[in-house]
């Protein structure tokens, strides 16, 4: 059976005999309690719908410009059948991590075509996008290793550094004299590792990659680019940042997740195979967990057929982009230097976020709050994103909403 409440509560009062109590953070901690008081909690939000252009949330169909289904394809019913062939044929886990029991055909299958679409040797997948990160940065930074991160980079990329017994270190968002004078300062008996973001999630705007690879070619050093937000959107074929830059030669590895384009859960590393075979026998966060589900597989198989077949809709998705990018410009707000489909409506104050969020809400679109620490102090925005699927009507009934919440709070 189950504690009775006035045991619960006594356990959450106890105090351990001596020493600090390590929940005492969770009592101390206040945020999200204020922001429910306020009204505008913007977090954990229930969806009852597919993630398409319009979602239900309470009831109430709105416009989602939250989603990084940037393609249209988390509901497409070639992706749906894959995953439910999957489960037909695999079940729905793999019962082990991938190293021992669950390593499945499909992942094989998925690997290679991962592999050859994004012009490298070899290719693996991993449980989640996340994990990626964590394992493989943590596995290649030895003691003898620097990783130098942008200080904007995902909180995945920190972790994985973190995680790692090398040294970390930041420099000024994509500010390539910073990183220059960093690496300039690094002995030389040191392995030098530049990882960034290939799109910067919160701000959209993309790397400096002909900076980073001309000072990974001067100080000799390795350069992996987190491309979840850049897979399936830029370049020709959809490959990414280096194939927007022309540099796909010169980027050691490449990380992307499943979550954005590809339409499901999970993630992968690509580059040369002898690189990506250590990997696979190293990373913690690939042989102590779990293999990706049949279905999950399946589905970014299935998805990156379509991504290769159907050109038209990246065209269709940067349709919208631009659409969007002049019309809020126009508006007077501030979209900061985002070039991607993540399109910031920098609003300066945490609060004006949430609020502008809740109002947003109320006026039928869906749109996410961004705040310290995901972002500079005083740099809260509102993060919108776009689909190929969204139509003119869908952008449209959303810039009326924000026109509307952002003269209401003063940002336009």
């Amino acid at each position: 059976m189950p504690p009775s409440t006035s045991s619960s509560a006594a356990s959450a009062q106890r105090i351990p005999r001596s020493g600090r109590d390590v929940f005492q953070k969770c009592r101390d901690y206040d945020l999200a309690n204020s922001i429910r008081r306020e009204g505008v909690y913007s977090y954990y939000r229930g969806i009852s719908s597919p993630q398409d252009p319009v979602v239900t949330h309470n009831g109430q169909e709105v416009v989602m410009l939250g989603s990084n289904n940037y393609l249209g394809l988390a509901n497409h019913p070639e992706v749906k059948d894959a995953a439910q062939a999957a489960i037909r044929d695999f079940g729905t886990g793999c019962a082990g991590s991938r190293l021992l029991n669950g390593t499945l055909t499909l992942h094989g299958q998925l690997e290679e075509r991962l592999a050859e679409f994004m012009g490298k040797e070899a290719a693996l997948t991993f449980a989640t996008g996340f994990q990626v990160n964590l394992g493989v940065l943590s596995c290649l930074l030895s003691r003898h290793d620097i990783a130098y991160l942008d200080n904007l980079d995902h909180a995945c990329i920190v972790d994985g550094a973190r995680l790692g017994y090398g040294k970390m270190v930041k420099f000024f968002h994509n500010d390539m004299d910073d990183l220059a004078g960093r690496l300039e300062r690094s002995p030389d008996a040191k392995g030098r590792f530049i990882v960034v973001d290939g799109v910067y999630s919160m701000e959209g705007d993309l790397c400096d990659l002909p900076g980073l690879v001309a000072l990974k070619q001067q100080y000799g050093a390795r350069l992996m680019v987190d491309d979840a937000h850049g897979v399936g959107v830029l370049g020709e074929n959809g490959r990414g940042t280096a194939e927007h830059f022309g540099l796909e030669d010169e980027v050691d590895l490449i990380m992307g997740t499943f979550s954005k384009s590809l339409a499901t859960a999970g993630g992968f590393i690509a580059g040369d195979r002898y690189v990506v075979d250590y990997i696979a026998h190293n990373a913690r966060s690939q042989i102590f967990s779990a293999a990706s589900p049949p279905p999950c597989a399946a589905s970014a198989l299935a998805a990156l057929e379509i991504i290769e077949r159907e050109p038209e809709r990246r065209a269709m998705l940067w349709d919208n982009v631009s659409y969007m990018l002049r019309e809020l410009a126009a508006l007077g707000f501030d979209t900061g230097a985002s070039d991607s489909p993540v399109i910031p409506l920098v609003v300066g104050d945490d609060w004006v976020a949430f609020r502008m969020v809740s109002r947003l809400q109320e006026e039928g679109v869906f749109a996410n709050p961004v705040i310290t620490p995901a972002v500079p102090p005083g740099r809260a925005m509102v993060r919108t994103s776009y689909m190929a699927t969204h139509t003119k009507e869908h952008l449209d009934r959303s810039l009326e909403a924000l026109a509307k919440v952002g003269r209401e709070f003063g940002v336009i």
